[in-house]
Parts: C-alpha cells; structure tokens; sequence
C-alpha cells in the first residue's frame, strides 16, 4: 500500500496521526483517554493541525485537553461543533460546513456530507453540535485521502469520487453505529479507490464487522484487487 509519502498511525477505533510529506502532523479525531484500544500513553509529538468529523465522545473526548497542550495552528470541522469548543476552550477553530474548503499549513481540508448523528454529553445534558461530515484531506503532493467520518452508505460518494478523485479511503466497517462490510464494500465501488483503511472496528462487542468481511464482500463485487489494510492500534502504514 502507498500513501505517496504520508505516514498515518492508526490509534484505534476511529482516531489517527497523519504524517504528510511536507513535514506536517495532522491528529484526526481525537479520543485516547477510555479508548479500549488505544495504546497507553501514546507519545504524538508536536501536533499541526486537528480534524474533526462530529462531536460524538468517541470522536473528540481528548480533543479540549490536547488542543491547550499541543496548541495546533486549527481546529477544523462544522462550524457548530467549533462553536462549541471554542467556548470550551479550543483556540484557532475553523468551523465551515459542507462543501466548503480550507488550507492550513499547506494541507487542504473539503468537508463531505455523512449519514450519522453529532452531539456532545455536557453536564448531563445532550448538547446538538452541527451534522457529521467527511472529508477530503489533500496533501502538499497532491495525494488525497478521503476520510468518511462515521457514516452509512450514500449514492453521492459517486460525486465524491467524481470531484475529488482520492487516492485512498478511510472507512467504518463496524456495523451497528456505522455501515458493516456489506455496506463498505459498495461504498467503496462508488468511490472507485483501489486503497481502503478500516476503521470504527473491535472497539465495543456490537461493532462486529472486520477487515476480512469487506475483502470478502468486495470480492463478490468484483473487486478483489482492492488494498484493505489491515494494522493494530498503534501501528502505521507507510
């Protein structure tokens, strides 16, 4: 699997590092503290830029600590979910809606629509924290990476992939809260890539989908020679 120069550490259930060519590292999703597959203790390094796709606990639950200890240039999602944060604490947030486009630090962030929900458990109460999104990360060389979010299955991932072209898809498979391999492998056939990356998997017992699944599902849609990488939390493709 290439990632044309990127590096991208994968830290269970739906949080990553990307390292990109020019030097950058981007943190996506956040959630390390009560993550079950996360590995202890896990040194990130000097931290770029945060991505985030929705509000959900699993998706930003370290988000406000490590954005006041790493201090990124931005903090990328729906406007409402930085809205949000911003009163919570999280500086240099750039809050955008879907469609829309952004560069920091050379790296450019379109946010994509998702199927799924967004809030944030405050005190108690739940907090609406915009819709979920995508998006397509595209990096210094070029090279675009198509990260879903949690989401089910659309049509306009055709559009996506229409648009955008990405050179690799990160995707849900867990079933239950996201699409399953069933799912993924058609959303995979609508996005046309030859290179997918799990995710949203083995974290809690209903997520039951696994890499095995979709390569099983993408053979009955004819496409067996798609990459599906498979790697343990804490392990990185290159």
């Amino acid at each position: 699997m290439s990632l044309n120069g990127a590096r991208l550490t994968w830290f269970g259930h739906a949080t990553w590092l990307l390292e990109t060519p020019g030097g950058k590292r981007v943190l996506i999703d956040p959630w390390l503290t009560g993550n079950p597959k996360a590995p202890e203790n896990p040194d990130l390094g000097t931290i770029d830029l945060i991505l985030l796709s929705h509000g959900h606990s699993d998706h930003t639950g370290d988000l406000v600590r490590l954005a006041q200890e790493k201090k990124p240039k931005a903090v990328i999602g729906m406007m409402e979910l930085l809205g949000y944060f911003g009163s919570k604490g999280v500086e240099n947030g750039v809050g955008m809606n879907k469609g829309g486009s952004t560069e920091a630090e050379g790296i450019r962030v379109t946010l994509t629509h998702a199927f799924h929900s967004s809030s944030f458990e405050d005190d108690g109460n739940i907090i609406y924290t915009g819709e979920p999104a995508g998006m397509i990360i595209t990096l210094e060389n070029g090279f675009r990476i198509y990260y879903s979010g949690d989401t089910a299955v659309f049509g306009d991932m055709a559009l996506i992939a229409e648009l955008y072209s990405p050179d690799v898809a990160i995707l849900p498979i867990g079933d239950f809260f996201t699409m399953g391999p069933y799912e993924a492998a058609k959303a995979v056939e609508l996005l046309g890539v030859k290179q997918v990356v799990p995710a949203h998997y083995g974290t809690f017992p209903p997520l039951i989908g696994r890499p095995q699944g979709l390569r099983d599902e993408l053979a009955k849609r004819g496409l067996g020679d798609v990459v599906v990488h498979e790697i343990d939390p804490g392990g990185t493709i290159e």
